[in-house]
């Protein structure tokens, strides 16, 4: 599955998917302009209708609505809409929500090209705009809003140069790349985390040729340059990187090179190194990891030692240890993990052992319990969901599904 072969993974399953059930890949729009999974609309602007209680006649996308138990604690389905599609397809990219509301999307992969194309959705206008192209194309990079409002994109893999050391800044105010200090390792597969002191930890990955990293090292956004820190314990890729309320920051799982590992350790900004904690209950890797409003760290399916997993488990800082919670209805990997307003985390899209999936459900931590919510139009594997500044809106975009990558956009709303 590593060095870059996780894209022949999501092929094959998208393949299959398509050849075993073709009914289960959402397809484009029908031409009078209804989706699957929504409920009488016509043409991409118009709201579409649903049943509500006698108490709430909301009607539409866009409007509050009710539950029929008329509790305001009750789970809600999600419901999800097409909104407009990106300008180029795309898997294995970034979305980054930028200090002005607008997402940014940058790289990726269209088949067998990497992309160094970029583009911004508009929430208001619900369309997306060609910005500034990367001046390098990769995918499988990492992006990480800066205090100052810049975007940071940093390593990553193309089929020219292989793992990328290269770095560069997106600005928004002009729309452009520029160049920055490069990475002392390069590395795709990685994971990078804003520190509470403003710098950014980049940690792990690999660079395709076989061979797993345990460095680490630090951005410095004054000086534009990498610092190299202490070394993971683990080399690893793949893995979840999870800043925790304490400073600290969470590395688990991930694929050491000779397997999936359940290791987990963290790092501690104020001496650059790395100790290990206890350990997951689960070896995985291509899972999430979502820091809750508790500050525990819910982490949730993955590639385990037999194959994709539903499991699921918290991780409590106080204590440095791993508690299984409720599982997933549906095994997946390659999915997203988003923290909604009510503290709940919606999980959508991915794939099993034998498709790409449009299903989403979310957690509620009282409960410990997952619960089914409305699925997405079309199915999404490697994709990106992004919290709005809307806190009850998930844009979900791109990623791959019957075999090809996706230009689809859907926006998920919730209950407040």
């Amino acid at each position: 599955m590593k060095t870059k072969t996780k894209f022949i993974v999501l092929m094959v399953l998208a393949l299959a998917c398509f050849a075993l059930s073709p009914a289960a890949l959402a397809a484009d729009p029908a031409q009078g302009g209804s989706y699957p999974n929504q409920n009488t609309a016509e043409g991409d602007d118009l709201l579409f209708s649903f049943t509500t209680d006698a108490n709430n006649t909301a009607m539409g996308f866009d409007a509050l609505y009710s539950n029929p138990t008329g509790s305001d604690n009750a789970l809600a389905s999600w419901i999800w809409r097409i909104t407009g599609n990106l300008n180029n397809k795309r898997g294995s990219h970034t979305a980054t929500l930028l200090q002005n509301g607008m997402v940014l999307v940058a790289a990726g992969g269209e088949g067998a090209t990497r992309l160094a194309s970029a583009e911004l959705y508009d929430p208001a206008s619900r369309a997306w705009t060609v910005t500034g192209s990367l001046n390098n194309a990769r995918d499988d990079h990492t992006a990480t809003l800066l205090p100052n409002g810049k975007v940071l994109v940093a390593g990553g893999f193309n089929l020219t140069s292989g793992a990328l050391a290269s770095a560069e800044l997106y600005d928004p105010a002009s729309g452009t790349w520029a160049a920055t200090g490069s990475l002392n390792t390069a590395r795709f597969d990685h994971t990078a985390t804003l520190l509470q002191n403003g710098m950014v930890l980049v940690a792990g990955g690999e660079d395709g040729g076989g061979n797993f990293f345990a460095s680490a090292e630090l951005y410095d956004p004054a000086s534009g340059t990498w610092t190299a820190t202490g070394s993971l314990n683990t080399a690893r890729d793949d893995q979840t990187a999870t800043l925790l309320r304490n400073g600290m920051v969470l590395v688990a799982g991930g694929f050491d090179g000779g397997g999936t590992s359940a290791s987990a350790e963290l790092y501690d900004p104020a001496s650059g190194t790395w100790n290990a904690t206890g350990s997951l209950n689960s070896a995985r890797d291509l899972h999430t990891a979502t820091l809750l409003q508790n500050g525990m760290v819910l982490v949730a399916g993955g590639f385990g030692s037999n194959g994709v997993s539903a499991s699921a488990e918290l991780y409590n800082p106080a204590s440095g240890t791993w508690t299984a919670t409720g599982s997933l209805n549906t095994a997946r990997a390659f999915h997203t993990a988003t923290l909604v307003q009510n503290g709940m985390v919606l999980v959508a899209g991915g794939s099993d052992s034998n498709a790409i999936l449009a299903s989403a459900e979310l957690y509620e931590p009282a409960s410990g319990t997952w619960t089914a919510t409305g699925s997405l139009n079309t199915a999404h594997a490697d994709h990106t969901a992004t919290l709005l500044q809307n806190p009850i809106v998930v844009l979900v975009v791109g990623g791959f599904a019957d075999g090809r990558p996706l230009s689809r956009a859907e926006l998920g709303r919730g209950r407040r």
